[in-house]
């Protein structure tokens, strides 16, 4: 498995960072996770192929989390002499249909194809939920930000029986479901919106975000979704007064290879 940091950023527009976005390259499936603003150039930066993407997976609804999917869709429909022709699986919190459906309603067949089908999944936002594809499980669970807020758990298997594993907090609070799906998890990627002494409701902090990853046991925490805030603060060394594994403060078209 290939990780690779699309967008490190927020709402907020910063040269220096997208909005939210990951990429997952499990043998020959693309998988993003969330695709706020910035993630079509990024992926061409990457050198990952937005035709090619299998799955796309969104952790709520807001729109730095969501902005290229539009676009996304759009590129997919009409790029000259391109034919997709796999189909796309869609997968959202609950409500997630409906907000597709919108998107439909408002743009029709500039988003859609004859050539490939676009299915359209919602995971629940009060209980865990999982799906098995052919070379990878993603398992969900509620978190503390928007009313319809997940984050996902990806794990794989190379073909030689090695295990890999990754988790995606999307936006959230500190709760006690994100600890229990991080649980030995390999990497995971926690939001830290803000630092410590400015703490917004519904966000972690570098201090928040170490105490999952200590209590979660998991081998690497990549920080991420920086407010231009964080960077005239000690980020790193805040997170690292509660957890001593290795942390890596996420930017713009990192890769990490599992």
């Amino acid at each position: 498995m290939e990780l690779y940091i699309l967008g490190s950023g927020t709402c907020v527009p910063y040269l220096r960072r997208s909005s939210p976005g990951i990429a997952l390259k499990i043998e020959d499936n693309i998988v993003l996770l969330d695709s706020g603003s910035g993630t079509m150039r990024r992926l061409l930066e990457a050198g990952l192929e937005y035709l090619e993407i299998d799955f796309m997976f969104y952790t709520h609804f807001h729109p730095d989390h969501t902005g290229d999917l539009i676009p996304l869709l759009f590129a997919m429909k009409n790029t000259p002499e391109l034919l997709r022709d796999k189909d796309l699986v869609l997968v959202g919190p609950e409500g997630f249909k409906e907000l597709y459906n919108s998107f439909i309603s408002l743009y029709g067949k500039w988003i859609t194809s004859l050539s490939y089908k676009i299915l359209i999944h919602e995971v629940s936002t009060i209980e865990n939920s999982e799906f098995t594809f052919k070379n990878f499980k993603v398992m969900s669970t509620p978190v503390l930000h928007s009313k319809n807020s997940v984050a996902y758990r990806v794990e794989s298997e190379d073909g030689e029986g090695k295990q890999s594993s990754v988790v995606f907090s999307g936006d959230t609070d500190y709760c006690e479901s994100l600890i229990k799906i991080a649980k030995d998890v390999d990497i995971l990627i926690l939001e830290c919106s803000f630092p410590d002494e400015k703490r917004v409701s519904g966000h972690l902090t570098p201090s928040l975000a170490g105490q999952i990853a200590k209590r979660s046991s998991c081998k690497k925490l990549i920080l991420t979704h920086f407010y231009p805030v964080c960077d005239s603060h000690d980020i790193l060394n805040q997170c690292r007064s509660v957890y001593q594994g290795e942390i890596v403060l996420a930017e713009d078209l990192m890769r990490f290879v599992l």
